[in-house]
């Protein structure tokens, strides 16, 4: 996606916060808007960055595993880090706060909000990468997902994937004790459906949606096998 090519800069096509940020790149970076194909592909991937970017200053702190994990989420290859390190300090610069990040991501995204909880997934994904989560990246998370439309029980059961809120894995499901055996399996298969990276790929979205999926489909399988063997299912 990241390349020093000529062409028209893709800021002025996307616009808002996340158009301005790339277009803060003007001079040193130049975009190829054929690179990134929709340009919601181009919202998703940076919107990213700055958000995990204002995640990282919110924190105080960003150390090696965030920045190792981050590279996980967003991938890049070794000739562009360069490049997409110094879109991720401009990011934590800019005068633009968080919020008008999330608020962009979530025009874009609104009638996929699953596309959403790939945001989250990575973001919380980067957070945890040195084995805690503070209370103000968690407080960060929060604002983000209210910011996204998420309910609070929806907060809880994306949040249940990545800490201890408590390790209950119908939280994590998103279902409830009191549903029958087979609303459990028809509930599953239908998240599986709905998770599966096959379904990022037939969006045409990045690699890093891909990924964050492929993380997320295993949290959800993990959490449906405990269920299987507490009601002893097959």
């Amino acid at each position: 996606m990241w390349g020093k090519l000529g062409g028209a800069g893709v800021g002025f096509a996307v616009g808002g916060p996340i158009g301005a940020l790339l277009g803060a790149l003007a001079g040193h970076l130049v975009f190829d808007s054929g690179l990134f194909g929709e340009d919601r592909q181009v919202v998703f991937t940076t919107g990213l960055i700055a958000l995990s970017a204002k995640m990282a200053k919110a924190d105080g702190v960003v150390t090696n595993d965030e920045i190792a994990a981050f590279r996980q989420v967003v991938s890049v290859p070794e000739s562009e880090v360069a490049n997409v390190t110094r879109l991720f300090d401009l990011a934590k610069q800019t005068s633009a706060g968080f919020e008008a990040y999330a608020a962009q991501i979530t025009e874009q995204f609104r009638e996929e909000p699953a596309l959403l909880e790939d945001v989250l997934d990575g973001l919380f994904h980067i957070a945890k990468a040195d084995h805690a989560i503070h209370e103000a990246e968690l407080r960060y998370l929060a604002e983000v997902a209210r910011i996204f439309g998420f309910a609070d029980a929806d907060w809880r059961r994306i949040a249940a994937r990545h800490v201890r809120l408590p390790d209950d894995p119908y939280l994590v499901l998103g279902a409830s004790r009191d549903w029958d055996d087979e609303a459990l399996r028809r509930h599953y298969r239908k998240l599986v459906a709905d998770n599966h990276p096959d379904r990022q790929i037939a969006l045409g979205l990045p690699p890093a949606a891909v990924k964050i999926a492929t993380e997320r489909l295993a949290v959800i399988n993990a959490a449906w096998e405990k269920v299987r063997a507490e009601r002893g299912l097959r």
